[in-house]
């Protein structure tokens, strides 16, 4: 794979993603260690500058005749501060005990009324921890009895350094009392807090950012999900987005390949199946042709001598014999003509195709249904928009789709009055129209969509092959026939020719 098509890949951003989000979490982590390092470093300084500047003031206290609250009275330094001053106080005790200065006044020695000197025990001031300043390993001299021994310290703890120093008048002990470390521990439980605080938020924003990918990224995934599922209830028509150059954006484009494929071969096997179909009928129809027309033809031919050489003589019974033979014949040839429409539906057409005025073919039509249109008092015509151009067709097949729906429009007349029109009209320059409309019952919304499949039929006799050869003879001659009807209302088949576009055009006749 090329580094360009690499970076672009569902993977590489997802890794890039997660090897962004751990930098981001160690690099905070590091920085709030460094500072809690950095004060730790600051507290040690600060406590040894703290011990340094006690021993200091009391060797300074041991070389002056000044007290050490009088040294420090006008200092500034922070480590005496009230507040947060490290060093509470600063005791120079003797050999034996007594102190000899303090940083706290009250501590500090006394005259008394016979001018003897009053001393405070070095046991009798409350101190914490008491600990070595510093040891040496060559040291051996022993601690007087009422020094205590040296205890160690927490780190940060309040607690007492001294340090022995030999001066002219005897040894001297150096203890500097500590408090605790109050100020720098409440900084470093707020900087405890704070690196919890941002490394939440750290982690809210990588949540945030990691949900907004996986939202980005598990989207094509739902999106095919629901095709996948329209694809399962056979719509193959169906597609997803395909935008994205990564994996998705190639398995989107597969899914859309293959449901175009399952839809084309869904379309050639409903093409087999009716191929099929068509077969079995075909076979069933020569079967059926072949055994009724005999027998059919043999009844025709016995009326026509029935009729010819035995009718009664009586004239009344002459009559009633003659009109009994004709509806035979009628019920023959209606069954014969069922057998046709049969054949026709079920074999190939073969179409003598010539130049057709579709308005002679519209007047024959009508003639056919004239009669019965006229004891039922239904009105007929014929519409003509304009000229309209010759077309090629086969005269006969043409002629037997406008048959069929002139008929059916008078079937669908109930009753007496009604109408039965014809309108011709260019549907384009290259096509003409053809609207045959009545006002009859209409057909229910429920099988609009079922009236050109063959075998469906809402009449009680019907063989439901009438409108399917008619979508089949339309369909032969490159053209369309569609529906319109309201149950109540009447119904209106519109159909669509090719024109010849090398014919002459024909004046409009009205």
């Amino acid at each position: 794979m090329k580094f360009p098509a690499l970076i672009r890949s569902f993977r590489a951003r997802l890794l890039l993603m997660l090897a962004l989000m751990f930098g981001l979490t160690l690099g905070v982590q590091y920085y709030f260690n460094v500072r809690a390092v950095k004060a730790n470093a600051h507290m040690i300084v600060a406590r040894e500058q703290a011990i340094m500047t006690g021993v200091a003031l009391a060797i300074k206290s041991l070389r002056s005749d000044q007290y050490l609250d009088e040294i420090i009275g006008n200092s500034r330094d922070t480590f005496f501060s009230d507040r947060n001053g490290r060093v509470k106080n600063i005791l120079v005790v003797d050999d034996d005990g007594n102190v000899r200065d303090s940083l706290i006044a009250e501590y500090n020695p006394r005259q008394r009324e016979d001018k003897s000197t009053r001393y405070v025990a070095f046991r009798d001031i409350p101190l914490p921890p008491l600990r070595r300043a510093a040891r040496f390993p060559d040291e051996q001299e022993p601690l007087p009895a009422w020094m205590p021994p040296s205890t160690d310290l927490d780190f940060g703890e309040a607690g007492a350094f001294y340090f022995p120093v030999q001066t002219d008048a005897g040894r001297r002990f150096i203890i500097v009392e500590l408090g605790p470390a109050n100020t720098l521990e409440k900084l470093l439980e707020r900087q405890a807090s704070q690196s919890a605080f941002y490394t939440l938020m750290l982690l809210l924003v990588t949540t945030l950012v990691t949900g907004f990918f996986v939202w980005r990224f598990t989207r094509p995934i739902k999106q095919l999900s629901i095709a996948a599922r329209k694809v399962a209830g056979g719509d193959f028509d169906v597609q997803v987005s395909t935008e994205r150059s990564d994996e998705m954006g190639t398995l989107a484009s597969a899914f859309n390949e293959m449901t175009a494929k399952l839809g084309r071969a869904r379309e050639l096997e409903m093409q087999l199946h009716q191929a099929e179909k068509g077969a079995v009928v075909g076979r069933l129809a020569a079967a059926i042709a072949h055994e009724i027309r005999n027998p059919l033809n043999y009844i025709n031919l016995t009326l026509d001598h029935l009729r010819s050489s035995f009718a009664p003589e009586d004239q009344h019974k002459r009559e009633t014999f003659i009109k009994l033979a004709d509806q035979l014949k009628a019920e023959v040839a209606r069954i014969n003509r069922h057998i046709t429409d049969f054949l026709k539906y079920s074999r190939p057409s073969k179409l003598d195709l010539q130049d057709v005025d579709l308005r002679l073919e519209a007047e024959d039509a009508l003639r056919i249904i004239e009669a019965r249109a006229e004891e039922s008092g239904i009105k007929t015509q014929i519409q003509q928009e304009g000229t309209l151009p010759k077309i090629i067709a086969d005269r006969d097949s043409l002629r037997s789709v406008l048959t069929n729906l002139v008929i059916n429009a008078v079937e669908a007349i109930d009753g007496e009055g009604g109408s039965v029109s014809i309108k011709l009209s260019n549907a384009d320059a290259n096509s003409v129209k053809v609207e045959v409309s009545d006002t009859g019952c209409g057909i229910d919304s429920q099988d609009i969509s079922k009236v050109f499949e063959p075998y469906f039929s809402t009449k009680d006799t019907g063989t439901g092959l009438g409108l399917a050869i008619v979508k089949k003879a339309i369909d032969d001659h490159g053209g369309t026939i569609s529906v319109v009807s309201k149950q109540g209302s009447g119904t209106t088949f519109t159909i669509i020719l090719p024109a010849n576009e090398k014919g002459e055009r024909m004046k409009g006749q009205d």
